[in-house]
C-alpha cells in the first residue's frame, strides 16, 4: 500500500493499494468539467437546472482584503461557483470508466464560503456542498448507482450542519424527439435524508475572505455497489447501511463512474467551493 512518503503531496491521503487519479489544481484542471445537461438539438431543451451550470474555474483565492490566499501548498485550487441567486446550483464533473469491480476510496480537501461582498460573517449564505458517484455496472448487466452526500451548511437563515444522503430518484423526462436521450435531475433540493449521528461543526473563520481546508474521505465499492465509509475532518460516519440511488442501466454507459462536486447558495450570493486536490483510489 502507497505510505506516500516518497511523494509529500501524497503524503495528506491514506489512499489504496493503486492510485487511479491524483489530482492536483497546481497542475491544471486534471480533467474536470462542467456538468453539462442532456440536451437533444437545441441547447434549450436541457432541464434549467442544469441550464446554469458553468465551466469550473483555477483559482488561486484572491481576497479584496489580503490578496492572494492560495491553495492548500499551492497557488491553485478548484473553485465551483454558483451564480449570485437563493437556490442557484453548480456543479462540476470527472468523466471516467472503471476496469474492475473493487473498493474505491476518494479523498480530497475542500473549503468553501459566500462570496465576501458585504462585511459580515455571512455563516448562514452557503447553503451546502456534496459530493457523489455517477457509476453503471459493466456490460454484463447491471444498474446505474448514484451516491450521493451533501453537507447541509443552513436554510432560511439557521444554521443546519449536517450530513445528508439521497437513496430515492424521480421519474426522467424526456429530452427531444428521438427518444434516445432523458434527463432528471437528481441533485434537487428534495428526497434528501440525515446520515445518522451526521451532525457536524465545521471550521468557519471569523471573516467572510478567510477559509480553511478540510478533508474528506469516501469508501465504496464497486462489486456490491454499495457505501462502506464516510470521514470529514475528525468525525467517521457508518454509511455502510445506507442505499445509493437506483436506476436501471441506462443503453450506453456502461462500466461509467463519474465524479462530481456540487455547491448550493442560500441567498442572492455567489457560493464559492474550493477543491485543492483530490485522490481517487482503488483495491486492486
Amino acid at each position: 500500500m502507497p505510505s506516500g512518503h516518497d511523494n509529500p503531496k501524497l503524503s495528506r491521503f491514506d489512499p489504496l493499494k493503486r492510485i487511479i487519479t491524483f489530482d492536483d489544481f497546481d497542475h491544471g484542471f486534471c480533467g474536470w468539467t462542467q456538468l453539462v445537461g442532456n440536451y437533444e438539438h437545441s441547447l434549450d431543451s436541457m432541464l434549467p437546472a442544469y441550464a446554469e451550470h458553468t465551466q469550473p474555474q483555477l483559482s488561486n483565492v484572491t481576497h479584496w482584503d489580503s490578496g492572494t490566499h492560495g491553495s492548500f501548498d499551492g497557488t491553485y485550487a478548484l473553485k465551483v461557483a454558483t451564480l449570485a441567486k437563493a437556490g442557484s446550483r453548480n456543479v462540476a464533473i470527472k468523466r471516467l470508466t472503471f476496469r474492475k469491480p473493487c473498493p474505491v476510496r476518494l479523498e480530497f480537501y475542500f473549503a468553501f464560503k459566500p462570496e465576501a461582498s458585504e462585511l459580515a460573517l455571512s455563516e448562514t449564505d452557503v447553503k451546502s456542498i456534496g459530493f457523489c458517484y455517477d457509476l453503471q455496472q459493466g456490460s454484463e448487466g447491471g444498474n446505474r448507482v448514484m451516491p450521493h452526500f451533501r453537507f447541509l451548511n443552513a436554510r432560511d437563515g439557521e444554521h443546519v450542519q449536517k450530513w445528508q444522503y439521497k437513496d430515492a430518484y424521480r421519474p426522467f423526462a424526456e429530452i427531444g424527439t428521438a427518444g434516445k436521450t432523458v434527463s432528471f435531475d437528481h441533485l434537487a433540493d428534495h428526497d434528501w435524508k440525515d446520515v445518522p449521528g451526521g451532525g457536524q461543526k465545521l471550521c468557519y473563520n471569523e471573516v467572510p475572505t478567510k477559509i480553511n481546508w478540510h478533508y474528506v474521505r469516501f469508501d465504496f465499492d464497486l462489486t456490491t455497489m454499495l457505501p462502506v465509509a464516510l470521514q470529514c475532518n475528525d468525525r467517521a460516519f457508518d454509511v455502510s447501511g445506507l442505499s445509493p440511488i437506483v436506476i436501471p442501466a441506462m443503453n450506453n454507459l456502461w462500466c461509467m463512474m463519474n465524479i462530481l462536486f456540487f455547491a448550493e447558495a442560500a441567498t442572492d450570493k455567489r457560493t464559492l467551493l474550493y477543491i485543492d486536490s483530490a485522490c481517487l483510489s482503488g483495491d486492486f
